[in-house]
Order: C-alpha cells, then sequence, then structure tokens
C-alpha cells in the first residue's frame, strides 16, 4: 500500500473527523482523482511535439494519455476543428496515490527557488488546480531526451464541500502551501 494513502487513512482522515465535526467516516473529504494535462499550441506546426508529450505523460504518470481534439475552429489562433492540441491523463486508485506522492514529496521540492504552492487556486467546489512550468522537476524525465520545456497542469478533484476543507486536508497530506 502507499505511504501518502496510508497516512490518508491513519491520521488525515481522524484528524479531520475532529476538526469538522463529522460523525460518519464517509462525511471525510477525499481525492477522488489527479488530472494532469499538456496543452500544446504549437502541435499545429509541429505534429512531433503531440508525440514527444504524451512520452513525457506516460513517463511521469505511468498510464498513456488521451490526445485532446479542437472542439471547434479559432481563426485567430490558425485552429482547426477535430486537431490533435494536447494530451491528458486521469489518475484514479494507486497510480493517483503513487503520483500524488511522487508531486508531493520530490517533485515539488525540485523547482528553483521553490517557496510553497498558492493555496488560493480553489475553484469555490473544494477542487485544486497547479500549474506547472517544466516537466522536469519529474526524477523519471532524462534531460537529454526531452526536446523541449513544457508546462503542465494538475487538477486535484476532492470530495470535499468547500475550498476551507479540501484546504485543510491537502495540507494534512503535506500538500506545501505558501505561508502569506
Amino acid at each position: 500500500m502507499n505511504k501518502l494513502k496510508e497516512k490518508y487513512q491513519n491520521e488525515v482522515v481522524p484528524v479531520l473527523m475532529k476538526e469538522l465535526g463529522f460523525q460518519n467516516i464517509n462525511e471525510v473529504p477525499r481525492i477522488t482523482k489527479v488530472a494532469v494535462n499538456i496543452g500544446l499550441g504549437e502541435a499545429l506546426d509541429n505534429p512531433k511535439a503531440l508525440d514527444a508529450a504524451v512520452g513525457d505523460l506516460t513517463t511521469i504518470t505511468g498510464q498513456h494519455p488521451v490526445t485532446t481534439i479542437a472542439k471547434k475552429s479559432i481563426a485567430a489562433f490558425k485552429l482547426r476543428e477535430g486537431r490533435a492540441i494536447g494530451a491528458s491523463v486521469t489518475l484514479r486508485g494507486d497510480r493517483m496515490w503513487s503520483f500524488m506522492d511522487r508531486l508531493i514529496n520530490i517533485a515539488l521540492p525540485r523547482v528553483r527557488d521553490f517557496r510553497g504552492i498558492s493555496a488560493d487556486a480553489f475553484d469555490g467546489r473544494g477542487n485544486y488546480t497547479l500549474g506547472l512550468r517544466e516537466q522536469l522537476i519529474f526524477p523519471e524525465i532524462e534531460f537529454d531526451k526531452i526536446d523541449k520545456i513544457r508546462g503542465m497542469e494538475i487538477t486535484v478533484v476532492t470530495t470535499a464541500k468547500s475550498d476551507d476543507q479540501a484546504r485543510l486536508m491537502l495540507g494534512l497530506l503535506g500538500m506545501p502551501f505558501r505561508k502569506d
């Protein structure tokens, strides 16, 4: 069993039940899924960029990504409907827990000049979105093998009723929120 999942069940759940005044263990907020996506504007000019991004996401998450396709044409962006413009992965279960463990304990501390992540990036329903500027912070990515530095977006979807509940849960899990 994953260390982070064990920590959630043995340490975080009892604290959340006490802090938030829940009687039933099923009321306690939990992480349902983690979505990781890379948007590729340059895929319109360079189709090989999409293959490289798919390879990076597969290496980082351990799961093959789905290519995202443009839903409508936008002339200003030279975008046609049906063109591939990104890649995304949805992680659940054990893969989700191991990815979160690596993100919190290995990847985020490797960010240059790291002072913590913003505690304000919640969407109002308890989901947290984090933008990363480069894929190099993950130890699985080899510096020599990448063609271009790409950013990605990581969304943590929770069952929390409010942002405060989700912030408390993620903070107890070890998410390094910035102390302003």
